[in-house]
This record gives C-alpha cells, structure tokens and sequence, in this order.
C-alpha cells in the first residue's frame, strides 16, 4: 500500500443495525474500533447471534496491533468473545466498558483479554496512530468519540453519542474538544446516523427522570416494576434515586440486570445504598407501597422476566391488579409486536402499564438532526462518511452533511466489505474485502450458507417425512408395510389418506426395481426421490425426507 494512504474497511454497522465493526489500516498496522453484534431475524432459525466476518483481519493477523472500544452496548463489544479468540491485541475502552467484556468473557474460560481502561482526554500511540478519547454522553456511561491522527491526517469516530445539556453524571458531551480539534483540521469525520431522520434535539435523561418521578408520586399505593435497559446505568441511577426518596426497597431480577448494576456499583458508576436492596424472593411478603422491582424485558425478548411476567410463568412472584408497570424504554425497530404482547397480557393480569406513547418515560441515547448538524459545524471534515444506520439513514445523513455544505465528491456512503482509501486531500472506494455474517448458536460459529441453517430452514417451513422400508435384498422383495411420520406436512384430518396414498406410492415405486444386491444407500436415494416428488405434488412443499431402510 502506498505510504500516504489510509485503508478504512468496514466490516459491520453501515447498511444495518448493530454489529459494529471498522479497521483502520496504514502500512503494516491496523487498529479496529468496536466488535458488536445484532441479533437475527425469523428467517435465521435457531440463531443465538450474528457477529461480524473477520476473515480479513485474520488473513491479516500479524498486523492487527490493538482493539478500541467506543462503549459497552452488545452492538458494540457483543462479538468480542469470538474476536479475541483469534485476536490476542490489547483492548483499549472505559472502565464500565472493559468490565462488561470481562463480563461476557466469564463464559469462556480460555479467553484472555489485555485490557488497558481509558479516560476521556487520554492520549494513546499505536504505531502510526496517535489516538485520543473525547467524553460523549450516550444511554450508558463511560462513552468515547475518539480522534485518531494518522499520517494522512486526523479522523473522528463519534462513536454513538447525544448531547445532553442537563447529563446524569454532570460532564456534557466534550463539546470545546471537538470544536479545538476541528480548528487544526479534521481529514475525515465518521458520524453516527441512527437518529438523523429524526427533527431537532433528543430529550434529555433528565427529563425522563422527572416524569418517573411523578408517576411514582402518582401511584405511591401501588406495588412499581419498571422494566428498561440494563445498560442504561444513568436511568437505572435516577430510578434508584426516586426509591429511596420514596422509601421503597428495591429488588433486581433479569441476569443482565444483575450483572450490569452489581458491576457498575463495584466501579462506582452507580451509588446506592446497599441496605435498601431486597432479594427478589421477599417481596411477595412486603408492602405494595414499599416495593420497587428494575427488570429486564422491555424489549418483549421470549425469554426476559417481564415477559415471563406476563405470561405469569415467573416462579418467584405474580403480577396482580395493583401493580404498575413501567415500560421506560423504546420498542427497537422490529420489536413491536413483542412489546405490544407483553403490554396486552399484562394488561389482563390487571396492571396498569405506562410506556413511551403514554409518557416521557425513555429518552433515546442517539443524537438527533440538530446535535448531529452541531457536530459536522465543530469538526468541519474535509471528508465524510456516515456510519450506524441502515441505508436510509445514511443516505439522510448524506443529505443533511451537503446541505451544511460538505461537498458530495468528498462524501462516502459505505456498505459492509467497503475499504476506502484516504489520502491528505483525497478520499475514494477501493474495492471490497470479504466480509458480512457470522452466525453463532450453542455448536459455535457458522456460515449463511451451511447445510445446518438450510436444514433448519427447511424443517421450519416446509416440515419433515420419516418414510421406513423393510428390505429382503437377496429376494428382492419388501418384507413389511412401509412405515410412515409427517411433521408439519398436512393438517390432522389429512393425515390419514396422506398417509395411506404415500405408502402405496412406495410399494408401487420398489416393486418396480429390482432390489435383489442393492445397497441401502441406493434404495434410500431412491425412496427419497419418489417420496419427494409424491408430497410436492400432492401439497406443493419440499419437506425434509429422512429414508430409513433395513435389511432382513
């Protein structure tokens, strides 16, 4: 590679939501920000989570000299489990970051990580990279932009960020750094776009605190559940803060729950009183007004306490008429109609339920038009490319970066496998690297294209037929009525002349071969084929077909 370009390949997040990857690469050195994942869609069955490919990085191994960490978010480090078990780098992050992944990383014992925590206004060189973390306030604490100088000049990774006037923990998004670092020149800006079709500012935490307060004061005889993001330790802060204003125990329950908030008051990031803790056990015993439950769930996820909840399948207490329940937190994009299952079924147990059509009870940690249009008038970039969002949003942010008068020549809309080649007054799409999904269930990591997924899919839409022969292959004949199981092929009052025609369908197809020496193997590809063909015709669908063949 030519010694003044910069290689940006772009192996998640662009075109898509979550699974948030880039690698920056100058001569013989790359540095990559973030590992995330996302999970899969109905037409993946049995997925657990989908990572992204790093074929390329470990074709390139040896250059690979650190990973950075822009925050704590699955989106973000959810694939760094799988990473570092090719990629033995140092691990650069926030404290709350780095403890989340250590975290994860408690579920495979072989899995070291170097991790080195940083702070805001920390300076950092790897090899050819001089990199510095800005303070951005997001929907989780300890979040960092960073400006990564290279010989080609400096390049600004937001990061995901909001700006926040009034933030939970006092210190607003680094906004005189910005300004300062644009001032010496900025080559390259990589924006985060997830709320870029959204008008004006985001809403500030704070103000979701001070509706969750109300609603608190409003319902002072009523047993509280609120369900929102474990992540989000600022309003996990506030909720505990209202509790014991409000003299209510507090009980967590949901592993995720459990886990963030018992890290996060380790490494002081939240602070509460201990004593005001109760087990998620004794509260049956206790007082509605007394009582304050934090849960997972508020996303609708199958197998999340509020959605066991809601299914009353929750063995250590159940919901009642007198409960309110508090969703604080936004159905993500595809997750509609799970939340609104759960709402309804909590609904007919008798509780009362707020969500965010009902009150300002969640504030999204993404920065909206305005924020985002106040970042590109502080850095001026000579080059942009927007990141974090499917294509819509980056084609909006696109627009929007022309409109404040960034040139369209030197904007970039990115697609996963995409490197871009940046040169001190030049930037241009070099090709494409191989790249996209990993898919990763309880046997490891897979590809889109395995027979295992095709099976599954398969199985899942189409169903199965088990056919069993009995074989005499030295007279040739069949020794007993061939045995027949369907799956999800036809409907129960089908079943019975479904099955009867296939088996006739078989004994007619083998009578007509001569089986006298054959293989088995020979005869299960046969019986496959004409079973096959049997059930296409009679219902158009291609079940599986397992042929079990025995010889007398």
């Amino acid at each position: 590679m030519n010694n003044n370009k910069l290689k940006i390949t772009f192996l998640g997040g662009v075109g898509e939501i979550g699974k948030n990857m880039t690698a920056f690469e100058y001569n013989d050195e790359i540095i990559i920000v973030d590992a995330g994942m996302t999970f899969p869609d109905d037409d993946l069955p049995g997925i657990d989570v989908v990572i992204p490919d790093i074929t390329y990085l470990l074709a390139n191994k040896d250059k690979v000299k650190a990973i950075l960490l822009t925050h704590g978010h699955e989106d973000h480090i959810g694939a760094m489990p799988f990473v570092l078990k090719h990629l033995n780098v140092p691990v650069y992050g926030s404290r709350l970051t780095l403890a989340l992944v250590e975290n994860k990383l408690k579920e495979y014992k072989d899995i070291k990580m170097k991790a080195i925590a940083v702070k805001p206004k920390n300076v950092l060189k790897i090899g050819s990279f001089v990199v510095e973390f800005i303070k951005v306030s997001h929907s989780i604490a300890g979040s960092l932009a960073m400006s990564i100088t290279t010989p080609v000049g400096t390049v600004v990774h937001t990061g995901d960020f909001k700006i926040d006037y009034e933030p939970i923990d006092g210190v607003m998004t680094d906004l005189p750094r910005f300004a300062e670092i644009g001032k010496k020149g900025v080559n390259l800006l990589l924006c985060e776009s997830t709320n870029v079709c959204r008008k004006g500012y985001s809403m500030s935490e704070r103000a979701v605190g001070r509706a969750l307060e109300e609603i608190i004061k409003e319902h002072s005889d009523q047993r509280i559940i609120v369900a929102t993001f474990a992540s989000n330790i600022h309003r996990m802060q506030q909720i505990l803060d209202l509790a014991e204003k409000y003299k209510r125990k507090v009980a967590f329950t949901g592993r995720s729950m459990v886990n963030v908030s018992e890290t996060a008051l380790k490494l002081g990031e939240l602070t509460f009183n201990r004593e005001n803790f109760v087990d998620i056990s004794k509260v049956e015993k206790m007082d509605d007004k007394e009582v304050l439950i934090m849960t997972t769930g508020s996303q609708g996820e199958p197998m999340s306490a509020l959605t066991r909840m809601a299914a009353g399948e929750f063995k250590t207490f159940k919901i009642k008429p007198n409960d309110l329940v508090i969703l604080s937190a936004s159905p993500i994009p595809g997750n509609e109609k799970n939340v609104y299952n759960v709402i309804n079924a909590l609904y007919k147990l008798g509780a009362d339920v707020i969500y965010d059509e009902l009150a300002d009870v969640h504030a999204s940690g993404h920065a909206c038009q305005e924020e985002i249009k106040l970042i590109h008038s502080l850095v001026k970039p000579k080059h942009f490319i927007p990141i974090h969002g499917e294509y819509r949003h980056l084609k909006t942010h696109k627009e929007l970066a022309m409109a404040l008068g960034q040139e369209e020549r030197n904007i970039i809309l990115p697609s996963i496998g995409m490197q871009i080649e940046l040169g001190p007054n030049s930037i241009k799409q070099s090709g494409f690297v191989t790249a996209g999904q990993r898919l990763v269930d309880g046997f490891g990591i897979g590809d889109m294209d395995s027979n295992v997924l095709r099976e599954r899919k398969q199985l899942s839409e189409e169903g199965l037929c088990v056919v069993c022969v009995n074989i005499n292959n030295v007279a040739g004949e069949i020794t007993s009525e061939p045995f027949i199981i369907t799956r999800g092929v036809v409907y129960a009052d089908e079943q019975e002349s479904f099955v009867q025609d296939a088996k006739a369908c078989i004994i007619a197809s083998l009578k007509e071969a001569d089986l006298r020496g054959v293989e088995p193997s020979v005869i299960r590809q046969s019986l496959r084929r004409n079973i096959s063909n049997f059930i296409f015709k009679r219902t158009k669908r291609r079940p599986m077909i397992l042929a079990i063949v025995t010889l007398d």
